[in-house]
């Protein structure tokens, strides 16, 4: 396995087999005697083309994404959904600011400022981050390059722009950079403007309209043992449509900052960071395709310091020492609307000063034994402290009937339950992972892992405390028309797992398979219990349910299984490659044998690319089986099989670079297995229910890109 970075034709490269491969650490055999660090780069050539949401390149890599708004889709690791992934942008770790996570850490970054991305999933080494139970996605867009020339000249820049039929989507991504022998500054902005898109049968998919725009600033400076990067970051989101959300985003607004500092020394090496990112977030309605009158407004603020210190203990070991601080601050608060005997006279507030701290320290062990085994062992212990000051309701008296259901709770009474009790929570975590890595063989390996990892309740699962069908609708990033209450006596998650992962290589690199077994018992687990049932449309099938945010003990496991395969090479016909993979997910409750929520069936891809001169093509198939095992207590609909036929082409002159595809070329409906229901169309009145969310029809997407 080599860094992507340096490989060219980098599309011909099954990501998910790199995925597999790299489960248990980004650290694998380079050769016999060393050690080399693997990091899961975007493309070499041509990665300017990718623009929009991050998800287009991690979706190659084997993360699934539960639908959300256009550009704030939820990641899911081996079924483990939101806060249970630990996603890093720039190794800063950001906190969704929102009560619907509309707002998650990978809505910050475009595609087109990700120089590097990896994902490792389940297992990770300790030093990969703590405060999750799935796994880790990092991203990266720092990426100092620098000249030979003292002074500072022009470096390289350049101008992206993709047009998407099926949602009418124009994008457009742009960078400069000037650099001398030890100072370089970056710039890279974009900016993505969408419609609500079309299904596969014609028909408007209400609310999934967008527009974002996102800006970076980095600068640097380097002598020959040390390197300062400084990053400033701005993102405008003046409106995005959330279709399995009651609410939508009417403003995004953001500003943050890096500061990441690097030493070698003789023997060792060490790196400081410190991160600041501040938001201001509202939710409203703005589109005729879903409306209403309820302003909700969050503040937020994280701030972050790590510090790592890798000590070289010999020529094939090493000792890793790191700390990290994490303060994440919240205010979350919904204004009184004027007129409203309901939504008034006061503001509703949801979270007072809510602060969520976690101090961290790990020591991480890493060694190649012999010429064959690879070992990387560590321990994490965190101390994740909770709080929350008192709260109000919107108002002292009782809530109104609505919908000539029986009276609901009082939030005026529920208010005061939760200004009653203690809000201080403390909470010690031990993270332990133990990663092995055996040559069988030259051409065969065995990875072995096993861990122990925890996350602690964030902010809204512990202090969201309204009890009425209308507050309880507003918390929840399940994308399922159910209510959620907080629980405050929540505890920390734990997971056990174990992973092993088979590699199988031809000598002349013809083929490689893969297959990857995992299960993960979790103690603990946060789901949702029911505490009654309600009917906002009064139909026959929109009943929905009241949760309570509880632990419970929960079982996931599954199978994943990778083939790359060269099938022919000549000149007049070009290199042909076959990439095949297949995943198989199940998970449940102990206590119910209740399958957990969104988690997706059977699912496979077969993609078969040529390249030919300047000319890389390729023809994917994608099919997703029926889903049958749903979550019934949140109502989760059932899902047909389908299939998904896509075509794609790209070629290159110099620096100018084009591309073509065709997405869904038959047009084909379906109900996306994660897409939640769509609460939008029912309330358009255009459907007797909750509808599973409709993915997008036939895309006719055109692409440019010049460097210059």
């Amino acid at each position: 396995m080599a860094d992507l970075s340096t490989t060219p034709n980098t599309h011909l490269l099954t990501p998910l087999a790199l995925f597999i491969s790299s489960i248990f650490s980004p650290v694998v055999f380079a050769d016999d005697t060393s050690l080399e660090v693997i990091e899961v780069q975007g493309h070499s050539q041509n990665k300017h083309l990718a623009l929009g949401s991050a998800e287009s390149l991690l979706t190659n890599l084997g993360v699934d994404f539960s639908a959300s708004g256009g550009v704030s889709n939820l990641p899911i690791l081996n079924g483990f959904m939101g806060d249970r992934v630990k996603v890093l942008v720039d190794g800063a770790d950001v906190t969704a600011a929102c009560a619907n996570h509309m707002n998650p850490p990978l809505s910050y970054v475009s595609a087109n400022q990700i120089t590097a991305y990896h994902v490792i999933a389940g297992i990770s080494a300790v030093s990969a981050g703590g405060d999750n139970i799935a796994g880790v996605i990092s991203v990266n867009s720092i990426s100092p390059q620098y000249s030979e020339s003292n002074d500072l000249e022009w470096h390289s820049g350049y101008v992206s722009a993709q047009y998407n039929s099926v949602n009418n989507a124009r994008k457009v991504g742009v960078g400069a950079r000037i650099t001398s022998d030890n100072l370089s500054f970056n710039y890279q902005g974009a900016f993505s403007d969408a419609k609500s898109y079309e299904d596969g049968n014609g028909n408007l998919v209400f609310d999934t309209l967008y527009r974002v725009q996102n800006h970076a600033l980095s600068a640097a400076i380097r002598d020959e043992n040390q390197q300062l990067v400084v990053k400033l970051t701005h993102q405008k989101i003046p409106y995005q449509g959330f279709a399995n959300q009651y609410m939508d985003m009417t403003d995004n607004t953001s500003f943050g900052a890096i500061a990441q500092y690097k030493h070698i020394f003789k023997s060792s090496e060490l790196e400081a960071q410190l991160n600041w990112h501040d938001v201001k977030h509202d939710m409203g309605f703005f589109s005729p395709e879903k409306t209403g009158m309820m302003p909700m407004s969050t503040d937020a603020r994280d701030i972050s310091s790590q510090l790592k210190w890798r000590l070289n203990l010999n020529s094939n070991s090493s000792l890793l020492l790191g700390q990290a601080f994490y303060d994440n601050r919240i205010d979350d608060w919904w204004s009184a609307v004027e007129g409203s005997a309901m939504m008034g006279p006061n503001d509703y507030i949801n979270i007072n000063n809510g602060q969520r701290k976690r101090i961290a320290a790990f020591a991480e062990y890493e060694s190649q034994i012999n010429t064959k085994l690879w070992l990387n062992s560590g321990i994490r212990v965190e101390h994740v402290k909770t709080r929350a000051d008192d709260v109000q309701p919107y108002n002292e008296g009782m809530a109104m009937n609505m919908n000539a259901m029986p009276m609901q709770p009082n939030n005026a009474n529920a208010a005061a339950a939760f200004n009653a009790i203690e809000h201080n929570k403390s909470d010690t975590v031990v993270d332990i992972s133990v990663l092995l890595n055996y040559q069988l063989t030259p051409n065969e390996e065995l990875q072995l892992g096993l861990a122990r990892k925890n996350r602690a309740p964030n902010l809204y699962e512990r202090y969201s405390w309204g009890g009425s069908n209308m507050a309880t609708t507003m918390i929840g990033w399940y994308g399922d028309g159910n209510g959620y209450i907080g629980n405050p006596n929540l505890a920390v998650e734990t997971a056990h797992t174990v992973s092993s992962t088979y590699i199988k290589s031809a000598q002349n690199d013809d083929f490689r398979v893969s297959a990857n077994i995992w299960y993960t018992d979790t103690t603990d687990y946060i789901d949702a219990d029911i505490v009654r049932s309600f009917n906002r449309f009064g139909l026959e099938n929109t009943t929905r349910n009241i949760l309570k945010f509880t632990n419970t003990d929960a079982v996931l496991y599954g199978v994943k299984l990778d083939l790359t395969a060269n099938i022919h090479e000549s000149k007049a016909l070009g290199n042909w490659q076959l990439n095949a993979n297949i995943t198989n997910t199940r998970a449940k409750r102990n206590d119910t044998n209740q399958p957990l929520y969104q988690i997706k069936p059977l699912h496979t891809k077969l993609e078969i690319s040529q390249q030919l001169g300047r000319f890389e093509n390729t023809l994917s198939w994608l099919w997703n089986d029926t889903k049958t095992r749903v979550d019934t207590t949140r109502f989760e609909n059932q899902t047909d099989s389908y299939n998904i036929v896509n075509l794609g082409s790209k070629a290159s002159w110099g620096d100018l670079t084009l591309s073509a595809h065709v997405n869904n070329i038959f047009d084909e409906y379906y109900q996306l297995p994660l897409g939640g229901v769509s609460i939008a169309q029912l309330k358009k009145g255009e459907s007797t229910g909750f509808e599973q969310l409709a993915g997008q029809g036939r895309s006719f997407n055109i692409g440019m890109s010049v460097a210059f």
